[in-house]
């Protein structure tokens, strides 16, 4: 999957950005999941596991919360539906305190 976008061309305001060796995936600037050591992974809710039932859970790196380890990456439909799904169940992003 490298940090391509194109399982999510089929909506507006997916983008990632690398960190700490793999991706980190946003949907209109949410954190949503990303490509970590075990593969893709996104956050926990009620939409992932709707459209992930079996899926695993588990950290990405030591320390980490658990995430839902996607096993059907190349489902785009199921991979938009989701993350469209999950938007208001997704936390917004933390504002950066100036010094």
């Amino acid at each position: 999957m490298g940090s391509s976008l194109e399982q999510f061309e089929q909506i507006d305001g997916v983008t990632s950005r690398p960190m700490m060796g793999g991706y980190i995936f946003y949907y209109k600037k949410k954190i949503f999941g990303g490509i970590y050591e075990p593969g893709f992974m996104v956050k926990i809710t009620d939409a992932s596991r709707k459209y992930l039932p079996k899926a695993e859970s588990m950290p990405p790196y030591k320390g980490a919360k658990d995430l839902v380890l996607v096993d059907d990456i190349d489902n785009k439909e199921l991979l938009c539906s989701m993350v469209q799904e999950m938007y208001d169940e997704l936390p917004a992003m933390k504002s950066k305190k100036k010094k």
